[in-house]
């Protein structure tokens, strides 16, 4: 069961993420990246040869690794507490997922490593300077959201949706800013 102190505030949070998302295009974005990637890693190969692009294993993997909420709560408690636990329990989860997920995505999935380290990293690095408005509320409400988000993940993996995940990431910010009212 989702955490979320308030779904109404919950459904907010993904609509205003969702206009963000669109406006940046993160998706878009974070696609480029990929395929930057694969190009510079086929550096002229046939990029066709491999069932799965190295873009698709990056993008899904670091949406997979990067909008959970073991990625933003571990983030946070270490960033406020210095409490790593949960980081290194999902980085060992992700490890093991990671080796798997390769061997279906390709080596794609070795590149979103970098990504996590950015994502993580900055929440870890933000929630020290926002420790006054993080209260337990407000990190429920960000980890139920980054929940709905890898449930949404979940079904474009199993071809059901085609929902741009990448897109509603700001979603899992926006109870900070319901936190300061």
């Amino acid at each position: 069961m989702l955490k979320g102190e308030d779904t109404l505030q919950m459904i907010i949070c993904i609509a205003i993420g969702a206009l963000i998302g669109e406006i940046i295009d993160i998706d878009d974005k974070l696609n480029k990246l990929g395929r930057l990637i694969e190009n510079k890693v086929n550096n002229n190969k046939d990029a066709t040869s491999e069932t799965v692009s190295i873009a698709e294993g990056f993008v899904t993997s670091s949406l997979l690794f990067c909008v959970g909420a073991m990625a933003v709560v571990g983030s946070l408690e270490s960033g406020l507490k210095g409490n790593h636990t949960t980081l290194f329990a999902k980085s060992i989860l992700d490890g093991v997922s990671s080796i798997i997920f390769t061997s279906s995505l390709g080596i794609g999935v070795i590149f979103s490593a970098a990504a996590i380290l950015i994502y993580q990293g900055s929440i870890t690095l933000l929630a020290g300077v926002l420790s006054g408005i993080l209260t337990e509320i407000v990190i429920n409400n960000m980890s139920a959201v980054g929940s709905l988000l890898i449930l949404g993940l979940g079904l474009n993996m199993l071809g059901a949706s085609k929902i741009k995940v990448a897109n509603l990431l700001p979603s899992i910010f926006i109870p900070i800013i319901f936190g300061l009212f």
